[in-house]
């Protein structure tokens, strides 16, 4: 390893930099999304138990205490749960936006490492051919000991640069299935959401107008036995 960066000149120095802050960023969005990770059914079940009994405080108590963005969206909804449905959906469609540079925050520096480091390796191949013929225009003539010396040092940067940009693409697809992961339970949360709290409404509202019914019932019974007119037919 040594040689190689003895061999490679000064832009393996700028590709050893480029991995070791790909290395940082996969680490830093890995915990992230290690932490924002959770059971989003078991979420949505707990969650639905309470706003069916209309306690929404301990609802939003519940997703405040829950971390990652899927409970962010749902607490978003929930804050304003007399809210219209068009109005809750598109609350939850904004808190899901808010959320999606969180997630993609490095992303994307990952994926330039990617593209950036076999440009950069091919511009040390192509500084360290320039090297090689250079005795040609000194000298007129080279030795094959000195042209397959100046071939190889110039291709240790291509070689690098791919060592780089390879690991560096497959840690970025790893992590821009995590953020499309996250981007799915943010949507389903907050469809679910918006969903169970009209559920609750409509229940309500059967329970409202069954007792209302059963009370007109009872009065036009009481009516009759009374004597007087039925108001029921």
């Amino acid at each position: 390893m040594k040689e190689l960066i003895t061999q490679g000149g000064p832009l393996i120095f700028l590709l050893l930099g480029c991995s070791v802050l790909a290395v940082a960023i996969f680490l830093e969005r890995y915990f992230y999304f290690h932490r924002s990770s959770i059971v989003v059914q078991d979420l949505l079940q707990g969650a639905g138990n309470l706003i069916a009994r209309k306690n929404y405080v301990e609802a939003l108590t519940v997703c405040a205490g829950t971390p990652g963005p899927v409970a962010r969206v749902m607490k978003a909804v929930l804050t304003q749960h007399g809210a219209t449905r068009a109005d809750l959906k598109e609350i939850a469609q904004e808190a899901g936006q808010l959320e999606v540079p969180r997630l993609e925050r490095h992303v994307a520096v990952l994926l330039s490492i990617a593209y950036i480091a076999p440009l950069i390796g091919l511009l040390g191949t192509v500084l360290g051919l320039v090297d090689t013929f250079r005795p040609f225009t000194q000298n007129g003539f080279a030795t094959a000991t000195e042209m397959s010396r100046g071939i190889y040092r110039s291709l240790v940067t291509s070689a690098a640069g791919l060592a780089v940009a390879i690991p560096a693409y497959i840690l970025y697809a790893y992590l821009a299935a995590h953020v499309k992961t996250l981007m799915h339970d943010m949507e389903r949360a907050g469809i679910e959401v918006v969903n169970m709290i009209f559920q609750s409404r409509e229940n309500t509202e059967m329970i409202v107008g069954f007792k209302e019914g059963a009370r007109a019932v009872e009065e036009d019974k009481k009516r009759k036995a009374a004597g007087g007119p039925t108001l029921l037919k």
